[in-house]
């Protein structure tokens, strides 16, 4: 007998904010169910409200029951399965901006040990994700009310979380540099420009970023900036030296190099593929 049963919901449209909800739902699952192995373009966590089941990742198998967390990176292989005796039932949202990998940083989630075991405050995590699937629609209204439940879930995460005061200060650090780098980009500012915004060294703020997202500051700014020329380019009828010019490239020769640097192709091919 078919007993699984999902309710699920898609966001049509991604803007390119700080955080936004991509997908969410629930699912009770059949024994053995499993999704993947397969990758998402966008972080995913499930909260397991009962049964069992086992997630593997980077040929590491983690098996969890009722009150685990886990949580799927993008670009990440993954493979999930349901027990066979106890199948579980679980809750998840799928979300990205540039919020998403500084908050998860916070949380207890790594990319080398992906799950929390006895997720402190579970049921109120899950019952905010449900509060996030009674908010879902493709108005603009639906979409910042999912965003604010999202907020809410994940501080349930930071709240539970078991991290130092130093890492806490890097987190913090960070946090204001994007919010910069969010309201400044389109401008030529520099990596010392940020550092002078959020009251650090040069040094001090790149080992934040390392900390944090194990990446530069520069590069973060570049890739930043990259994502949103990708938006004008499949949104837009602006010229790449219109696209340079809004997204903080002073030459569009230069914007044409890094965007084939990071994207593997030339931005106007981008744009037509």
């Amino acid at each position: 007998m078919n007993t699984n049963y999902k309710n699920s919901y898609k966001a049509t449209e991604k803007e390119l904010v700080s955080l936004a909800v991509y997908n969410v739902g629930y699912q009770k699952c059949n024994p053995l169910y499993q999704w993947g192995p397969g990758i998402r373009d966008h972080y995913l966590i499930h909260y397991v409200i009962s049964g069992k089941g086992c997630l593997q990742v980077k040929k590491q198998a983690h098996n969890l029951r009722a009150g685990d967390s886990f949580l799927v990176y993008p670009e990440t292989e993954a493979a999930y399965t349901a027990d066979e005796a106890e199948p579980w039932e679980y809750a998840w949202v799928g979300f990205n901006g540039s919020d998403a990998p500084i908050i998860l940083k916070a949380t207890d989630f790594s990319s080398q040990h992906p799950v929390i075991v006895n997720t402190p405050y579970g049921k109120e995590i899950a019952r905010q994700m449900l509060h996030i699937y009674e908010a879902r629609g493709n108005d603009f209204e639906s979409a910042v009310a999912m965003t604010g439940r999202l907020y809410t879930a994940l501080s349930l995460y930071l709240k539970g979380a078991s991290h130092t005061l130093s890492q806490n200060n890097y987190h913090t650090y960070v946090q204001k540099a994007v919010a910069y780098i969010s309201a400044h980009y389109s401008y030529p500012i520099t990596v010392a420009d940020i550092a002078d915004y959020v009251g650090l060294s040069r040094s001090h703020l790149f080992r934040s970023f390392e900390t944090v997202l194990q990446i530069s500051p520069k590069e973060y700014l570049t890739q930043f900036r990259i994502k949103q020329a990708c938006y004008l380019l499949k949104q837009s009828n602006l010229s790449v030296t219109a696209i340079a010019n809004s997204v903080g490239f002073e030459s569009s020769l230069y914007f044409s190099k890094a965007f084939k640097k990071e994207k593997g192709m030339p931005p106007r091919e981008y744009r037509y593929k």
